[in-house]
């Protein structure tokens, strides 16, 4: 068996689907799907000890994600980014253990290609031959580079301010790219105009249920990367919330095959504070977000003014007693120096936003001196350059 992945199911009406037909979100109520699997057959057949012995990829989990057909597999050799623990780092703020997981040593350089990885392998296997997406950058270079791989045709739609070096990886790979005035919003409105009558599949982040599957590797990895235990919080810059997701749900998964505790990390969403709403609704008590007027920031990649899957982040933070904070640019530019000074890691602005929330944090008490913590980098700095050269 090449997989356990047996169906998908809706996140808020439970409407199964079948994973034999191409699939967006619920027909009935326009939530996320997500992908089921037969954990009790993979509990007796699977352990944890023979995923030690394969390829350090994401694809290592292989049984636990959704392609029937190995050949149907499209990898660039994603995942199994370091866990790197910060010393210094963690002398500066307070905290005797903080760990780096380094997302920019993904193809393309950011964890955009984890899920894209996996969306594009069950894009090929469903007989999918042109996709589009509206992307905040990273992401849209993924679907660029792995759609050329897969050879398929990507369509990406992005705010015209978009860092230079994400536009220039999608022509570079092939896709045809649409600058769009405004956010991402805007270009998701203005995909969805252009692909009227056409034949392409929409891969938004949560509109097909697979780009999360790969984002779940994030929570697998840090499991055994940690010896099958969890850390105590999880700081997790979010824009489309994709990744905090697809932890939640690895995490689910895991105890299920009884590879963890029932222990989980506080689970904490990091924004800017010129777009917060997943800030906002948790401060508020909220189930989902209010669309975000006017959004600015430098992190290109939390400039989403509201997640489709805002109930499923929210849900992850009240479920783990986690929280959510905002930051402001000018701490976030600061940090992206400074972690590059004391750890020799060029933070992309998301992945600052996260140091600089954990930070404050430890000052509010919510982390402890003795937690654990696990700061995602979701990309490399190197995309950013341009907001040094002022």
């Amino acid at each position: 068996m090449n997989t356990y992945f047996t169906h998908l199911r809706c996140s808020n009406c439970n409407q199964t689907y079948s994973p034999q037909e191409i699939q967006t979100f619920c027909l009935h109520c326009t939530k996320p799907l997500l992908a089921e699997y037969d954990l009790a057959i993979a509990k007796k057949q699977l352990s944890p000890e023979l995923f030690a012995k394969r390829e350090g990829t994401l694809w290592r989990y292989r049984e636990l994600l959704p392609i029937a057909d190995d050949r149907n597999i499209v990898s660039l050799g994603e995942g199994w980014t370091p866990l790197l623990e910060a010393r210094r780092l963690s002398n500066h703020i307070g905290v005797e253990h903080i760990f780096i997981k380094e997302e920019g040593n993904n193809p393309t350089g950011s964890f955009k290609a984890r899920g894209i990885s996996v969306a594009a392998s069950k894009a090929k296997e469903l007989g999918v031959m042109e996709t589009s997406m509206p992307s905040a950058g990273n992401a849209g270079g993924a679907l660029a580079a792995y759609a050329a791989k897969a050879g398929m045709k990507a369509h990406v739609f992005v705010p015209k301010d978009t860092p230079v070096v994400n536009i220039n990886e999608v022509t570079l790979f092939g896709g045809a790219i649409y600058l769009v005035d405004g956010v991402i919003s805007d270009a998701g409105k203005k995909m969805n105009e252009m692909r009227q009558g056409k034949n392409w599949f929409d891969m938004s982040t949560m509109k097909e249920p697979y780009r999360l599957e790969g984002k779940k590797t994030m929570g697998y990895e840090i499991a055994e990367q940690f010896s099958w235990s969890l850390p105590d919080v999880i700081i997790y810059p979010t824009g489309g919330g994709t990744g905090l997701i697809g932890m939640w749900k690895a995490f689910h998964e895991l105890e299920q095959l009884d590879w963890i505790s029932s222990k989980r990390p506080k689970m904490v969403s990091v924004q800017a504070s010129g777009c917060a709403p997943i800030v906002k609704a948790f401060q508020e008590k909220k189930k989902e977000s209010e669309f975000w007027q006017n959004a600015q920031t430098c992190a290109s990649g939390l400039r989403v003014p509201k997640a489709f899957a805002d109930t499923l982040i929210l849900n992850a933070l009240y479920e783990s007693n986690g929280t959510a904070i905002a930051v402001e640019d000018a701490d976030v530019l600061a940090d992206m120096r400074r972690v590059a000074v004391q750890e020799g890691i060029f933070l992309c602005p998301e992945g600052a936003a996260a140091v600089t929330a954990t930070r404050q944090l430890v000052q509010q008490g919510f982390i402890k001196p003795t937690d654990r913590v696990v700061i995602f980098n979701t990309g490399t700095g190197y995309k950013y350059t341009e907001l040094f050269l002022q």
